[in-house]
C-alpha cells in the first residue's frame, strides 16, 4: 500500500538525517519508556522527513472537509467579544501549503496550530503520529483568592497529586535532585519573566484552543477538578499538561509558602508516552502514524453489518463534544478532596450526585454527556428521586470541565428538569448546503438510506412543528441563503433534533421549582454542555455562576457551542455510503492516522434566531474566585455556591 511505501521512505530519510545506523535512531533511544526527557521525545518526532505527498493529501482532505464547516465565514470577522479568533481559513491553508517545513512533525504542528487557534474544539486536526507525548510539569498552577486578592499559585496539593502520576515520574525528579514538593502553595510572581497573568494569557491564546471566549480559555490553563470517564480527576491544566514535548522547562519567580523571600526556580517537564508501542523509527511510524483500518470511513451499503463504530439498529446518536487529550493519562483527584457527603442513587456513571449537609441542597455533578446513553437517563431519574424522597428543595448542577457528548442527553436533562409539558427543549438547527452535501442528501433519498446508518438521512430530523421528516424529504431543496461577513453561503432548511422517545420518560412537570435550580462551572463547558446551559439560561432564567478566570475581566458561562460534530471517519462514511467518493468535490482517504473533525450543524439562539448560540455573548451572571478551600474541593465549592445562589 502507498502508506507502507511512504513509511519506508520516511524512515530511510530519518536514518540519513541522523547518521544512518540504527544506534543513532532517536526513536529507538526512547522505545519502551513511559516517561522521557522532552528533547528526546521531540527528537524522535522530528526524525521523519517532510513529505510533499503527505502534505497534499492532508491539505486536500482538510480543504474539502471545511466545505461542510458551518462557522467558516464567521471567522472572517469574528464578532465581539470573540475577535481573537478572526482569520481567513482558506488563506491559512494556502499559507501552510506554500511554507517550507524541515520535518513532517513541523508540517503537522503547523496544521494543528492553525486549527487549534480557531478556538473551536469541534474543528481540529488531531494527529495520532505526533500527539503521543503529554508534557507534564510537577508544579501545575491555580488561580485563587487569598486575603481578598486574586493571584496565581503553585497548586497547594502537590504532595497528594504528583505521586498519583506514578513512581517512574517522581523517581525521575528524585534522580536529578529536584524537590517539587517544597513549591506547593508558592505564590507566583512571574512566569518566564512575565507577569503570571500575562503568561497565562499567552498560553490561552496559543495553546489552549477549544473555546471562543478568551476568559474560558484562561481557566483551561489552570489546574482544576473534573470527572474523567466516570471517576473524579484533577486536570493538570494547559500550562502543566502540554500536548507536545516541545518545552524542556519553565522558569518561575515565586515566594514559597512559609517564606517571604522571592526566588527563581526552573522546573523541568517530563514527557509521558501515551501512544502505541514501538522499538524504532520504522515501528513508531507503522504503529502510530500510518493510516489503518480505523482511519477512513466505509461504504455501509457494501458491508454486512452496521457501522463498526456505532452498531445501533436505531437512529445514530448525534454528538457534540470537544477533545481534551489530557484524558488520555488522567490522574485521579487526590483523596482529601473527595466529597464527604454520601453519594445519592445514580452516581456510578458520568453523573455524581450528593445531598449537602444542609439537607436541602441536592447536587448533580454532570461530568459529561458521554458514556452510557441509557445509564445517564436512569441515573438522572435515580438522583432526582433520591433528592425528592429526602425533602431536598434546591438543585445545584456542576458542569465543571464538561466537554459535551450526546446531543439528546442535553435535551433530556432539560426536559427532565423543565417537564415535558414545556415542549421541545432543543434549538433550531441547520447544516451547510454545499454542493457535495446537496448530492449526499439526494443520493441518500434515492438509495433509501435511513437514519440507522446515516446522519444525512431526513428521518434523523423533525420539522419545526416537531413532526418527523419523511425519508423522501430533501431539506436542502430549496436551500436557504446566509449572508455572513460579506459572503453568501447556502444552508439547509431549519429543523429540530429527534430525541424522543427517551429510554426514561421525563416527568410532565418540573421536579423542583426552577427558581431553585442553579448551575456552577469553571466556564469550560462545551458543545452539548453549552447547549444545555444556554437552554436553561435562555428559557428558564437559571442562575449560573462561574468560578475562577482572570480578575477584572468578563467571562462567558459557556465554552464553544456547536450542534453536532462529525469526525473524519463519519463524514467519509457519509460520502462513501452515498456513492460519492469518486466525486471531484470529495476528499481522498487519509494516508496517515489522524482525525480532522468539524462542526457539522449550527444551533440557533432563542434570543436571536439569526445568530448561532456559539456567537451570542452571554457573560456569567455570577463570578466568584476560587479559594484554597474550593479550588480542588467540589463539596466545599458546592456548599459555598448554595449559600450565594439560593435564598
Amino acid at each position: 500500500m502507498l502508506w507502507t511505501t511512504l513509511a519506508t521512505a520516511l524512515v530511510g530519510l530519518a536514518a540519513v538525517a541522523h547518521g544512518g545506523p540504527a544506534a543513532s535512531d532517536p526513536c529507538a533511544k526512547i522505545a519502551g519508556q513511559a516517561f522521557v526527557v522532552p528533547s528526546d521525545a521531540l527528537a524522535c518526532l522530528k526524525s521523519f522527513a517532510f513529505n510533499e505527498t503527505l502534505r497534499q493529501n492532508l491539505l486536500t482532505v482538510i480543504s474539502r472537509v471545511f466545505d461542510f464547516y458551518t462557522f467558516e465565514d464567521y471567522y472572517l470577522n469574528s464578532p465581539p467579544p470573540f475577535q481573537e479568533s478572526t482569520t481567513n481559513i482558506r488563506a491559512d491553508i494556502t499559507r501552510i501549503n506554500s511554507t517550507n517545513y524541515a520535518t513532517d512533525y513541523d508540517f503537522n504542528r503547523a496544521v494543528y496550530d492553525f486549527t487549534n487557534q480557531l478556538n473551536d474544539g469541534h474543528t481540529r486536526w488531531l494527529t495520532d503520529c505526533y500527539s503521543t507525548f503529554e508534557n507534564l510539569l510537577p508544579t501545575p498552577i491555580v488561580d485563587i483568592e487569598q486575603n481578598g486578592v486574586w493571584g496565581v499559585f503553585i497548586a497547594p496539593d502537590l504532595a497528594d497529586l504528583i505521586p498519583l502520576v506514578g513512581t517512574q515520574y517522581t523517581d525521575y525528579y528524585q534522580s536529578i535532585g529536584f524537590n517539587w514538593e517544597r513549591l506547593a502553595g508558592a505564590q507566583v510572581l512571574q512566569i518566564e519573566g512575565q507577569d503570571p497573568y500575562a503568561y497565562v494569557d499567552y498560553i490561552a491564546d496559543t495553546v489552549s484552543g477549544n473555546y471562543l471566549d478568551h476568559g474560558v480559555r484562561v481557566n483551561s490553563v489552570f489546574s482544576s477538578y473534573r470527572i474523567s470517564d466516570t471517576s473524579f480527576s484533577q486536570r493538570f491544566g494547559d500550562l502543566a499538561g502540554a500536548s507536545f514535548p516541545d518545552q524542556n522547562s519553565i522558569t518561575f519567580t515565586l515566594i514559597p509558602a512559609n517564606s517571604t523571600a522571592p526566588e527563581t526556580v526552573t522546573v523541568p517537564f517530563l514527557a509521558n508516552f501515551a501512544g502505541n508501542n514501538f522499538t524504532d523509527s520504522a515501528s513508531y511510524w507503522a504503529n502510530n502514524c500510518a493510516a489503518n483500518n480505523e482511519t477512513n470511513g466505509i461504504d455501509q451499503l457494501s458491508t454486512s453489518s452496521l457501522s463498526k463504530r456505532d452498531g445501533r439498529t436505531t437512529r445514530r446518536l448525534a454528538r457534540a463534544v470537544i477533545v481534551d487529550k489530557s484524558h488520555t493519562n488522567a490522574v485521579g483527584l487526590p483523596s482529601p478532596f473527595y466529597p464527604t457527603a454520601p453519594p445519592a442513587n445514580g452516581s456510578t456513571g458520568v453523573i455524581k450526585s450528593f445531598i449537602l449537609p444542609d439537607n436541602k441542597t441536592g447536587v448533580m455533578f454532570v461530568g459529561s454527556f458521554e458514556g452510557d446513553y441509557v445509564q445517564f437517563q436512569t441515573d438522572t431519574q435515580a438522583a432526582i428521586g433520591s433528592f425528592q424522597r429526602a425533602g431536598v428543595s434546591h438543585l445545584l448542577i456542576d458542569l465543571t470541565n464538561n466537554g459535551g457528548g450526546y446531543v439528546c442527553l442535553g435535551e433530556f436533562l432539560i426536559s427532565y428538569l423543565s417537564g415535558t409539558n414545556f415542549g421541545y427543549t432543543g434549538f433550531q438547527s441547520t447544516s451547510r448546503a454545499n454542493a457535495l452535501a446537496v448530492k449526499i442528501v439526494q443520493n441518500v433519498i434515492e438509495k433509501g438510506i435511513t437514519s440507522n446508518i446515516s446522519y444525512y438521512a431526513p428521518d434523523n430530523w423533525a420539522f419545526l412543528n416537531d413532526t418527523e421528516m419523511p425519508n423522501t424529504y430533501d431539506y436542502n431543496d430549496p436551500s436557504v441563503p446566509l449572508f455572513i461577513n460579506g459572503q453568501t453561503d447556502a444552508s439547509s432548511q431549519r429543523f429540530h433534533d429527534l430525541c424522543t422517545p427517551y429510554d426514561v420518560t421525563p416527568p410532565a412537570s418540573p421536579p423542583f421549582d426552577l427558581k431553585n435550580v442553579a448551575i456552577v462551572s469553571n466556564g469550560d463547558c462545551a458543545s452539548t454542555c453549552s447547549m444545555f446551559s444556554t437552554g436553561m439560561y435562555e428559557r428558564h432564567g437559571t442562575k449560573i455562576a462561574v468560578f475562577g478566570g482572570k480578575p477584572g475581566e468578563t467571562m462567558e458561562y459557556k465554552g464553544m457551542a456547536g450542534n453536532q460534530v462529525l469526525e473524519w471517519y463519519d463524514i467519509d462514511t457519509e460520502i462513501k455510503t452515498a456513492g460519492l467518493k469518486d466525486d471531484p468535490l470529495a476528499p481522498p482517504d487519509l494516508l496517515v492516522s489522524g482525525d480532522f473533525r468539524h462542526n457539522w450543524r449550527t444551533a440557533w439562539s432563542y434570543f436571536d434566531e439569526s445568530r448561532p448560540i456559539a456567537y451570542v455573548s452571554e457573560p456569567a451572571p455570577y463570578r466568584y474566585p476560587y479559594t484554597k478551600d474550593t479550588y480542588m474541593s467540589p463539596q466545599n465549592l458546592w456548599t459555598f455556591a448554595a449559600t450565594q445562589l439560593f435564598d
